[in-house]
């Protein structure tokens, strides 16, 4: 049976489709190696990105109709371009694995991704496999974090405890034991990733899709009464299993958190970096409320991997972890995602289990996915 799987991610960052083609090879002694045969990134154009922000927030219904359709049919453009850089093309592929774009989630209720599968088969003619979260919710689960599967099975440590943070709209982390085992593995959103970043950012500097290269963040100075106060969020100190998304970090939050560094006459910048700070210190605050593993390393991924300001200010609030980018030790971190969500579509189509129910709070292993046939 072909191995290969396309998986395509649009993120809480809206920033664009994530798309790759990558082999799996089972490993005699567990897990699976992960080769990347391709990645394209498609980013959004400010159009696609305003429908996608607006509906998130409420359009008609005949918008969510559309818009629906719409994004199949830029999730299929992307799936073949990356396939036509497939040795082989499209008989090579087992299937095409489409997270979506996550429009709504109620954690622990509901769950609603978007991308129509069927035009991804018809555009596409290959199997699509999708709506991963939606079994897992109703099992009792969050729906969130899935990647942590593929953190354990592809991306573990051979000797020693790793904590895989990604920073894409939101953060999340996975702290896996060496040799790829899932049993002991432990995962949960901790916060903003660059979700209130790149909101400041646009907000303040409407011309810019987000602070680019971390140099706004750097010009100014982060004030740490905000992210103290900002830092009582129940959410921070409610335990795992937890996930949260865009239904927190809302344009409202965002336009709060501008006005409480107006209210302190902040700079632009000094607000920006404030944002930094609120994220690199969620994620050390949860790292030490709810980290006991010895990790010896962290891995950094997603947008945010790209960031400098941030990946400074992550590397100081977590002294003295050897903090890395993913880039580093395996792939470009920008793939990660992709390729974890086509993982996941090579599990269903092996009908094998896609969730680790220590980490969304499912009752049970389950199989993830929803399957519309070529």
């Amino acid at each position: 049976m072909n191995n290969i799987v396309v998986g395509l991610m649009s993120g809480t960052s809206l920033d664009g489709i994530s798309a790759a083609a990558a082999r799996f090879s089972p490993r005699p002694s567990g897990g699976f190696d992960a080769e990347l045969l391709s990645y394209l990134s498609f980013p959004y154009k400010p159009a696609q990105r305003a429908r996608l922000a607006s509906a998130m927030t409420g359009s008609p219904p005949a918008e969510y109709c559309r818009l629906n359709f719409d994004l199949g049919e830029w999730l299929a453009e992307a799936a073949n371009a990356v396939v036509a850089e497939v040795p082989g093309g499209r008989d090579e592929i087992l299937a095409v694995a489409s997270h979506g774009q996550t429009l709504w989630h109620e954690a622990g209720h509901s769950t609603w991704q978007w991308g129509e599968a069927a035009v991804i088969a018809e555009r596409t003619g290959m199997d699509v496999v999708s709506d991963f979260r939606v079994r897992d919710v109703a099992a009792g689960g969050q729906g969130a974090p899935l990647v942590p599967i593929a953190d354990a099975l592809l991306f573990s440590s051979r000797d020693d405890w790793r904590a895989l943070q990604n920073l894409g709209g939101i953060g999340n982390v996975t702290i896996v034991p060496p040799g790829g085992g899932t049993d002991k593995v432990r995962a949960f959103d901790t916060g903003p990733g660059v979700a209130v970043i790149d909101g400041v950012t646009r907000l303040l500097r409407p011309d810019l899709p987000y602070d680019v290269d971390g140099k706004l963040a750097s010009a100014g100075k982060a004030d740490a009464e905000i992210v103290a106060e900002l830092l009582g969020d129940p959410y921070f100190s409610a335990p795992p299993p937890k996930s949260t998304g865009r239904e927190l970090f809302s344009p409202a939050y965002i336009n709060a958190f501008i006005e409480r560094g107006r209210a302190k006459n902040l700079g632009d910048e000094d607000i920006i970096a404030t944002a930094v700070a609120l994220t690199a210190s969620s994620i050390a605050d949860a790292y030490r409320r709810f980290m006991d593993e010895p990790a010896k390393e962290v891995l950094l991924s997603g947008g945010g991997a790209r960031n400098p300001a941030l990946f400074s200010a992550i590397r100081a609030a977590l002294a003295p972890l050897s903090v890395k980018t993913f880039d580093e030790v395996f792939f470009d971190g920008e793939a990660k995602e992709a390729v974890a969500f086509a993982l996941l579509g090579y599990l269903f189509m092996q009908r094998k289990p896609g969730n680790i129910p220590a980490a969304t709070g499912a009752s049970g292993p389950r199989i993830l996915g929803k399957l519309t046939p070529a």
